[in-house]
């Protein structure tokens, strides 16, 4: 649809007066805009504007700005070029985006598949709503400045159901309304929460991305599953997260210990009763964690690692650390000195918590994956769009065959995954939970793995596509910069890419048969 202007119109030549000092004038696609008053306050100063003054500045804007600026200066334009219509698309909100490869071939119109059905496109339809609405204007602002997700924004996700379907299928669904009625938490599958999982990404911001309830996605699952013996306990929990009056992170990597999961040095103690345990050690990189109240904390008990759930308190302490990505992501460093935990808060067995450790991993690993591939989706389009608006050596990008092999690379590689990505998921959609441990931990180490590689590509050539403006935290290319210096968290949370390459080839190798040559 076109920006919504005045109905007043003008000829070029009304425009071309308006070109003094007293009165600037230029036409940005067939639309006027009356900047005399703006010229001070222009952030590129006062030339860049009386450069363009009484003339069409279509190709000069577009070349130095993104086509929101229009919607955030609105007021600026004053009427329209009589007898001329806008060209440019200004997308509403939940809109799908026209751009070749801009949307997985399943939401481009003219592509079938057998995956998803009619549950799938509403919710898909309705998330992105809820995202461009709620999620995205805080997203923005947050990344910037560093702050935590609000407590409104937590609200408002739990009364929407969002929380919850972040967790993926389950009996936790049944009867909650999601976004509406966009979907039947009974028919919840993984497509629905690849549809969450890519959805949210899609504002860029990958500080707040993991900053908004990602501790929760992958710490509630431990107590959703391995909590059944204290029903009392993981109803409390379970109720107090999805209301979003608690939080809830995971914390198992030290400094000590990373991917190394057997080398945890965080130890529990029972006490002399066995009514409890005394826990003592330091969590590192923990997401969340500076304004968690619940830590699903891996330690180790003698013969053994287990996993218990300790609630902020008395020997709890935490303070945040500085990353490569915004500090919204609340990552953290944590002390546990003598804190008393109830024995009751025991998840899975004792001793035994290897397993519930590398079951959750799947989910965490997949997710992960959704997200990647996702945001290299985006880097494709706002590249594709680049390069047909950027002039250089007298033309288009896109009229470069360099420019243009560059794209392909990037497109193969985000349409081969996005392939991967739901055959694996078909697989989730029909395996039990214990099919999954065994069958799929290795292919999902492995699409993680290539995945994340595949963004290493696609950050490298998306950079070289935008030159400077791809370095810049603001502006034109800011999508670009962040996928560019973030990537890598992708490439070493949940399991570095070397471990998750042996982990898919160890477990092939359980299954080998005595062939040979």
């Amino acid at each position: 649809m076109p920006l919504e202007v005045p109905s007043k119109t003008f000829t070029r030549a009304d425009v071309a007066k308006h070109n003094t000092e007293d009165s600037t004038w230029f036409i940005i696609d067939t639309v006027v805009y009356d900047v005399s008053d703006f010229l001070d306050a222009h952030p590129g100063g006062e030339a860049v504007l009386r450069q363009v003054a009484g003339t069409d500045a279509t190709v000069a804007f577009y070349n130095l700005h993104r086509h929101e600026v229009l919607q955030k200066y609105s007021d600026l334009a004053i009427g329209t070029i009589e007898g001329e219509k806008q060209s440019i698309i200004t997308p509403k909100l939940g809109d799908l985006s026209p751009v070749p490869y801009a949307e997985p071939l399943w939401l481009t119109p003219q592509f079938k598949s057998p995956y998803f059905n009619d549950s799938h496109r509403r919710l898909q339809r309705a998330m992105r709503e809820f995202t461009d609405l709620y999620i995205a204007p805080e997203a923005l602002e947050k990344e910037r400045t560093g702050e935590l997700v609000s407590q409104e924004l937590i609200d408002r996700m739990s009364k929407a159901g969002v929380l919850h379907m972040r967790m993926g299928p389950g009996k936790h669904l049944h009867g909650v309304n999601l976004l509406n009625g966009a979907v039947d938490g009974k028919e919840f599958d993984y497509f629905h929460d690849m549809i969450c999982s890519q959805e949210a990404v899609r504002v860029a911001c990958r500080g707040f991305q993991d900053g908004n309830m990602a501790g929760m996605v992958i710490g509630l699952t431990c107590v959703l599953n391995f909590c059944n013996h204290n029903p009392e306990l993981q109803k409390k929990v379970i109720e107090e997260v999805f209301s979003g009056k608690k939080k809830i992170c995971l914390a198992i990597t030290e400094a000590f210990a990373g991917s190394d999961v057997a080398g945890l040095r965080t130890t529990a103690t029972k006490t002399p009763d066995g009514k409890h345990y005394i826990v003592n050690g330091t969590k590192k990189w923990i997401t969340n964690g500076v304004f968690s109240d619940y830590f699903v904390v891996g330690v180790n008990t003698g013969k053994g690692l287990s996993v218990l759930l300790i609630e902020r308190g008395e020997g709890v302490e935490t303070k945040p650390i500085k990353t490569s990505y915004s500090p919204a992501a609340g990552t953290t460093y944590i002390t546990f000195d003598n804190v008393k935990v109830p024995a009751s808060h025991l998840l899975g067995e004792e001793n035994k918590g290897i397993y519930v450790i590398l079951s959750n991993f799947n989910h965490e690993r997949w997710t992960m994956a959704c997200a990647t591939i996702r945001y290299m989706r985006l880097v494709v389009e706002e590249s594709l769009k680049w390069a047909h608006q950027r002039l250089v050596f007298g033309k288009r990008l896109i009229d470069q065959p360099v420019i243009r092999q560059k794209l392909a690379k990037m497109i193969a590689l985000c349409e081969s995954h996005q392939s991967w990505l739901e055959t694996v998921t078909y697989q989730m959609c029909n395996m039990a939970y214990s099919e999954q441990a065994k069958h799929l931990g290795g292919p999902i180490a492995l699409l993680k793995m290539s995945a994340t590689r595949a963004a290493h590509e696609i950050a490298d050539e998306a950079v070289q596509i935008w030159g400077g403006r791809g370095l810049t935290q603001t502006g034109m290319g800011r999508v670009i910069e962040n996928f560019n210096r973030t990537y890598k968290f992708d490439a070493i949370l949940g399991g570095a890419e070397e471990v998750l390459g042996d982990l898919g080839v160890r477990q092939a190798m359980k299954f080998m048969p005595k062939a040979v040559l």
